[in-house]
């Protein structure tokens, strides 16, 4: 028997496909249609008003029923995801729709980020790259935590959110309030109230605002990344070996008088991956990409798997990394650390003189990494012909990766490789954790080694379950959003750069590829091709292979590291169950792997969200902190992004991000969303993205993680030619 929830999924769906027909019909008639039995008539009811609530049924004005979709209505007003930009303005993300559709500060409604809204379309039509709207219903409230500071009056306590620009205070409810104090810092989930107001809810107590590092520990508790690992995987955790035992060996290739090492960065204590290099007689190259067999120590279900599980990713932060796996497993008998006995999983390639993988074989192993190297020593090897003490040995096959390298990376840019060079923010943080310097993160030689020799490793254990018609997890990229490219195209166009592309029709890698090429060289690089990159899908986890469009493959998943990212466990232990274990494929296997891969997916491609915002919350809190002692100091920066009331300016050395308003300005600026432009109505100057201006820095706050700019008399804006 489903229990009540899983019956009135099965109801709405069933609601919704007799609906399809688009004829309306009166609730006893949809009770009638659906032939339950009598004892239902209630429940069916129940879920129609649930439905018409959610406004996925509409009532139309004579009684009848009819899907929302389908009604006079939804020509101008559409339901989605509100996503807030900045705390200023947001977009509502609609499934059915192609393009967002932009929400003005003033017409948000109360609507917070995640929430469900119904919005009245104001300007534009759907589906076009001009479409704006005003919230006028929350209909659900995001279900996710918040992070709010307690404020006590004499009427209770209330709770105002640290994300939330306008400064309400909401009633806070709950059990033991009066243990809090003004000042503290807790996690809430919000209600709506029966007069549509926001009520909060109180979860728990995460310190106070006063507290030492309490910044970081709040954004964390915001996205729901625990510090601590739960009793349970604790205890499980004395079961697990801290080194390998000869018991281990069974069933594996002896790879230990191998040549192998690591590359990672400076500062790397997880080590997922290790690679060797050998010629082979015919000329060809043998590639080995030797990945930590995590899941040998992680079994199926345990308390850690579901632990790691539950958190998805680790999160790599300032000044801290919270990890998927406790350090006894992460830093420890998962590492592939030098000099130790380590389980890995191998994937050897042997590669042509032209970048074709012609032969691969996937099986598990023991290896002994000689020695853990860095990126900077590496590039300092290949890009300057440095000697660095203990490398000498290594120096030759680091020449030989270089070479394969350069032409694996070929061949990928032959077929349609795009690589937006978008570069990323290293935070300098003292032993306070305060931010003290913000650099661009290198990536030279070595950086991209690596990466294209993952990439090769990752599509061949892709092929590997792909052939073979077996349940697995792919990384998954889709096409180009059309109207979004347009509009970039569009406001290139008003930089002075003319792009030649037929986007009337398919549009492929090489054309993306072109056009990189053609704003490559400017200034405004960074900023063009970050707006470049938001015309794309996300990449995601599914079981559905529909290929990478910005790797230009057909087969792809994650399998390089299984330490930080739980999917690469999870394609680790397909591996094992499928090919390693002496059972091999079963139905059994099959069917178990089909009924819980979906659910991997789909969390694992929601805590990746989540992990990515965090990061990013912390990067614009730290940099504001930065900030905060730049105040009225002069840069130059770059348009970033346009709004009604503003314009974001990038400073490209550090990649600080903050707004100039508008009211600002000198003049009356003119706003056109079609463009993405600003126009002065007195000077005619226009502003739109990659526009180069000169600011002035007048606010920084660390905790609304706000920057504030004015333009600068002499300024520097004009056109990219």
């Amino acid at each position: 028997m489903k229990d009540g929830a899983n019956m009135k999924d099965e109801i709405k769906k069933e609601i919704t496909n007799l609906l399809s027909d688009k004829k309306a019909r009166e609730g006893i008639e949809i009770i009638k249609s659906l032939n339950y039995s009598k004892e239902m008539d209630g429940l069916i009811m129940e879920t129609i008003k649930e439905m018409t609530d959610d406004y996925d049924l509409y009532l139309t004005k004579h009684g009848r029923y009819m899907n929302f979709s389908d009604s006079d209505a939804s020509l101008n007003m559409v339901k989605g995801v509100f996503e807030s930009k900045k705390g200023e303005y947001g977009f509502v993300i609609v499934s059915n729709l192609d393009t967002d559709v932009f929400i003005p500060r003033d017409y948000k409604n109360s609507a917070m980020d995640g929430d469900l809204v119904l919005v009245n379309i104001t300007k534009g039509k759907t589906n076009t790259a001009n479409c704006e709207g005003k919230i006028i219903k929350v209909i659900k409230r995001n279900p996710n935590v918040k992070i709010a500071e307690v404020i006590k009056e004499k009427n209770g306590y209330y709770a105002l959110l640290k994300d939330d620009k306008s400064n309400n205070e909401m009633f806070l409810k709950g059990d033991n309030l009066d243990k809090l104090v003004p000042g503290d810092l807790i996690t809430i989930r919000i209600e709506t109230s029966k007069k549509g107001n926001p009520v909060a809810c109180f979860e728990k107590r995460i310190g106070n605002k006063n507290d030492p590092g309490i910044d970081i520990i709040s954004v964390l508790a915001k996205h729901e990344f625990e510090v601590e690992f739960p009793d349970e995987v604790k205890e499980e955790l004395k079961t697990i070996p801290t080194e390998v035992l000869e018991s281990d060996l069974k069933g594996r290739t002896d790879l230990r008088d191998m040549e192998i090492f690591t590359i990672d960065g400076d500062d790397t204590k997880d080590i997922d991956d290790a690679i060797s290099l050998q010629m082979l007689p015919n000329g060809n190259y043998e590639l080995g990409v030797h990945i930590a067999d995590v899941s040998y120590y992680v079994k199926e279900n345990s308390p850690l798997d579901i632990e790691a599980r539950k958190r998805g990713t680790s999160v790599y932060l300032a000044d801290r990394v919270v990890p998927m796996l406790p350090h006894q497993l992460s830093n420890g008998i998962c590492s592939l650390n030098p000099n130790v006995d380590r389980l890995s999983v191998s994937c050897v390639m042997k590669i042509d003189n032209n970048g074709h993988i012609v032969d691969y074989k996937i099986f598990p192993s023991v290896i002994r990494s000689r020695i853990q190297m860095t990126y900077n020593k590496v590039n300092a090897i290949l890009e300057k012909g440095e000697e660095i003490e203990g490398y000498h040995e290594f120096v030759p096959t680091l020449k030989k990766m270089q070479e394969l390298a350069s032409i694996i990376r070929k061949y990928k840019i032959n077929k349609g490789y795009i690589d937006f060079e978008v570069d990323e923010a290293k935070i300098i943080v003292d032993d306070t954790g305060k931010a003290i310097d913000i650099k661009k993160r290198y990536r030279g030689v070595g950086e991209k080694l690596i990466e294209d020799f993952m990439i090769c490793a990752n599509e061949c254990v892709a092929k590997y379950i792909g052939n073979m018609g077996l349940p697995g997890i792919y990384r998954v990229h889709g096409d180009v959003n059309v109207d979004r490219l347009r509009k970039f195209v569009g406001t290139l166009g008003i930089l002075g750069i003319n792009i030649k592309e037929n986007l009337n029709g398919n549009i492929n890698q090489k054309m993306i590829q072109r056009i990189i090429d053609k704003i490559s060289k400017l200034d405004s690089f960074q900023v063009l091709s970050t707006k470049m990159l938001s015309c794309m899908d996300k990449a995601k986890y599914q079981t559905n292979n529909i290929g990478h469009f910005a790797l230009a493959l057909r087969d792809y998943t994650h399998f390089t590291s299984p330490i930080r990212r739980y999917p690469d466990t999870t394609t680790h232990r397909l591996l094992r169950n499928y090919f390693f274990e002496s059972d091999g494929i079963t139905d059994e296997k099959i069917n178990h792997f089909e009924n819980i891969l979906d659910e991997i997916c789909l969390t694992s491609s929601e805590r990746e969200r989540a992990s990515m915002e965090c990061e990013r919350e912390v990067d614009d809190m730290k940099m504001a902190e930065y900030m905060e002692s730049h105040i009225g100091e002069i840069f130059d920066g770059v348009v970033s992004g346009i709004t009604s009331f503003g314009m974001f300016v990038m400073l490209p050395d550090k990649l600080i991000e903050g707004l100039v308003r508008t009211d600002t300005m000198n003049e009356t600026m003119y706003y056109d969303n079609e463009t993405e432009s600003l126009t002065g109505g007195t000077t005619h100057t226009v502003y739109t993205i990659g526009t180069k201006v000169r600011i002035k820095v007048i606010d920084a706050n660390k905790e609304t993680r706000k920057i504030d700019f004015i333009i600068e008399e002499g300024d520097i804006n004009g056109s990219e030619n």
